[in-house]
């Protein structure tokens, strides 16, 4: 089963030959692609992916400005050439070997598969205690409110693999930036299997965390709460 590979991007130019090689040695032998989703970066993004276009399989799609991540995943499913879709980011902080354990276990049957830091095996470096504190304490809320989301420990990740017809059902909301989380919510019999991967300090570029990405995200945990109490 081939492997189409989503990469959303904004200012990750510095990034890019490096995500690709990775990607490249994880994924040649069983197939694959890689969509780059780039929302008009100022910094050369998508020039540097296009000139990679000339040695590896990658695609890309620029769009007119800061859309949003969870429509720039849509956006690079519905270009992806291939039925199983991986979502990662391009900041390295998602180590392009574990995208190979997240195919070799969809292979197996599941529906979303899940890199986690939060299952044995997993975890994270680099972070103080405050951060370390609330992305327990949000991931733990989120498995409180949102029933189906107890499938996996890391719900809140940005690093997994799904169908792509998942990826494409109309009635997925794509606001935010917590796309796994819709997708737990939106399919409560999907089979899902998390795996582990430590999630590493930014190397290179700066973080877009934002005080705007954490109230986004308070606004779909509680809009996700009112929709599973009407069910």
């Amino acid at each position: 089963m081939a492997v189409t590979v989503v990469v959303p991007t904004y200012n990750e130019r510095e990034n890019m030959e490096p995500l690709i090689r990775g990607l490249d040695e994880a994924l040649r032998d069983l197939g694959y692609e890689v969509v780059v989703v780039d929302d008009n970066s100022p910094d050369g993004t998508a020039e540097e992916a296009r000139r990679l276009a000339e040695k590896y399989p990658v695609r890309v799609v620029v769009r007119p400005g800061r859309m949003g991540l969870a429509s720039a995943v849509v956006r690079g499913a519905a270009e992806a050439r291939h039925e199983l879709v991986i979502v990662m980011d391009a900041d390295l902080q998602h180590p392009p070997r574990v995208a190979r354990l997240l195919a070799l276990a969809a292979m197996l049957g599941y529906d979303i598969v899940v890199a986690s830091r939060y299952t044995r095996g997993g975890g994270v470096e680099g972070w103080n205690a405050l951060r370390h504190i609330a992305s327990r304490g949000g991931t733990l809320l989120t498995r409180m409110l949102v029933p189906p989301a107890r499938r996996s420990t890391d719900p809140l990740s940005g690093f997994f693999a799904a169908r792509r017809r998942l990826l494409l059902d109309p009635g997925l909301r794509v606001q935010g930036f917590k796309i796994l989380l819709e997708l737990l919510a939106r399919n409560p019999s999907a089979r899902v299997r998390d795996v582990p991967y430590v999630f590493r300090p930014r190397s290179r570029g700066a973080s877009k965390l934002s005080i705007g990405i954490v109230w986004a995200f308070a606004s779909q945990l509680l809009r996700l709460l009112v929709e599973s109490r009407r069910v």
